[in-house]
């Protein structure tokens, strides 16, 4: 191991401006091979990535480019690839880092821009609406440069999504926005080149039914890796930081890839077999730069309104792991509250485990550690009595009992924290008891080898310390005898017959009455 690392090489954390990262000697994974693709294949595009993967860094890459700045591309893959370093007029809105509180937020976001630009190009804006502003700077743009224009939009659904829960804003917001936006439709002859990035796709908003021609690579398979960091980016561009961080960490090199594997690893964006599977890039910077692993991606930024609507639509949260979902409810223009998954998908906290081409369907689950164990332990506060800070601490008593062999007072601590639950958070469904069982056994799996199961054949959980197993049964409707008896007729404990640990088996029954935990039995 290289222990001479330099601490001076800089990581571009939170970098998002190309020509700033490069001329200040930020290490950068070179993405301008698929650049010079997608700006040769094609015109008009749409591309849909999780917050913080890398969307607003491509299109300051897309501006550089476009503006002819060959010297900041100066040993990329793109320097061999293009010949012709021509300079066109770019017309760049962000419209990222806004609050988007009111539709005048918006307003002013559009009309500062716009401004900008008709300053740049001398345009009159005198007694025009918003759309016809941006056409004029676009036609302008055209005939004072003679180039064709590069239009290039920065995260377009932020403000719909600040607003996901107030429909009146929504529609201000869906209406000034879907004017403005439809102008690159009649715009047409006059552009060169149109990205657009998001998160969702908002069909309500119009921009996807007027702009047909836009170019959707989202699912393409030769785009899966233009955001976000494969294994062998990460090891070309970071070797010494990865030495560091498994060095800091008593870990070997490749204990270190392991590490950072579990914990970053996981998104995919395709349907094909074959596919490349992605790291989540701000983590794996800030934890490559800190030689620390920690939840930096989920710690950036909440997913209230999605854990809120999981509860609206009475969504059963066990089911969230493992869900199957028709491939068009991913790439079809439908943002619906009352339909979480493609929000959850789009926004990260869920990906693309395999794809079934017969049916055409995915299977989704957690990417990664980080966003399982990140998303169940903000989820716990919404169906349970643990606030954020207590969570960790029952867990971890949880834990402990399981570990020392006391599955006792493991079940009186359950029955415990059954009770403080809050009656307007228990709604005395089956799925309450369900999902709150399952947040509880999941967050194990951070500390034992934990199991959750709802197939048929199959005991409901299965917790494995170094020297328990602990088969459960659970009946809200039947007795713990039927539970246990379920457990042994079912041959549930048989895979762990030669294992050595010692077994138990657990069966327990729920009492409707006292919305808890009622009698059970172990053996």
């Amino acid at each position: 191991m290289n222990k001479s690392y330099n601490p001076l090489r800089k990581l571009p954390i939170g970098i998002q401006d190309f020509e700033f990262l490069r001329t200040n000697n930020y290490l950068y994974v070179d993405k301008t091979a698929l650049v010079y693709q997608i700006v040769t294949m094609g015109k008009p595009y749409f591309l849909s990535r999780p917050r913080r993967f890398g969307k607003s860094l491509l299109l300051s890459t897309f501006k550089a480019y476009f503006e002819g700045k060959k010297e900041l591309f100066q040993g990329l893959a793109i320097e061999e690839l293009e010949q012709n370093w021509y300079t066109y007029p770019v017309l760049h809105l962000d419209l990222n880092a806004e609050d988007y509180s009111s539709a005048e937020w918006l307003d002013n976001k559009l009309v500062a821009q716009l401004k900008l630009w008709e300053e740049t190009y001398g345009v009159s804006y005198i007694d025009k609406s918003r759309s016809e502003r941006f056409m004029n700077v676009i036609k302008a743009a055209y005939e004072q440069t003679g180039r064709r224009v590069v239009v290039l939009i920065d995260e377009y659904d932020k403000p719909l999504l600040k607003a996901i829960s107030n429909e009146t804003l929504q529609e201000e917001f869906r209406n000034m926005l879907t004017a403005f936006y439809t102008v690159l439709k009649s715009a047409d002859p006059y552009l060169q080149f149109v990205f657009i990035t998001g998160v969702t796709k908002f069909a309500q908003m119009g921009i996807f039914s007027t702009l047909n021609q836009l170019n959707d690579i989202s699912f393409q398979s030769d785009y899966n890796t233009l955001c976000g960091m494969t294994r062998e980016e990460i090891e070309d561009t970071f070797a010494p930081e990865l030495e560091r961080i498994a060095m800091q960490n008593d870990l070997s090199y490749d204990e270190a890839i392991v590490a950072l594997t579990k914990r970053y690893d996981g998104y995919c964006f395709t349907k094909l077999r074959s596919f490349t599977s992605m790291y989540n890039p701000f983590s794996v910077l800030n934890a490559l730069s800190q030689s620390v692993f920690d939840n930096y991606w989920f710690a950036s930024g909440t997913p209230t309104f999605l854990i809120e609507i999981l509860k609206q639509t009475k969504f059963d949260l066990s089911a969230l792991d493992g869900t199957e979902v028709k491939a068009s409810s991913l790439s079809d223009d439908r943002a619906d509250v009352n339909n979480p998954i493609p929000m959850i998908y789009q926004s990260g906290y869920l990906t693309i485990k395999s794809y079934n081409a017969r049916f055409e369907t995915y299977t989704l689950g957690f990417p990664n550690d980080e966003v399982k164990y990140g998303f169940l332990n903000f989820a716990a506060p919404f169906y349970t009595s643990v606030s954020g800070t207590d969570t960790a601490f029952n867990i971890n008593k949880f834990v402990l009992e399981l570990e020392s062999g006391e599955v006792e007072a493991f079940l009186q601590r359950m029955r415990a924290f059954f009770a403080d639950i809050p009656y307007e958070l228990n709604d005395q469904t089956e799925r309450h008891y369900q999902v709150v069982f399952y947040i509880v056994f999941k967050l194990l799996g951070q500390y034992t080898d934990a199991e959750v199961h709802s197939a048929f054949g199959r005991a409901d959980m299965v917790v494995m310390t170094k020297d328990y197993i602990y088969v459960f049964e659970f009946k809200l409707f039947d007795t713990a005898e039927s539970a246990l008896a379920q457990i042994n007729d079912k041959g549930y404990p048989i895979p762990y017959s030669v294992d050595g640990r010692k077994l138990f088996k657990i069966g327990v029954e729920f009492d409707a009455e006292t919305r808890n935990l009622g009698r059970w039995l172990i053996e």
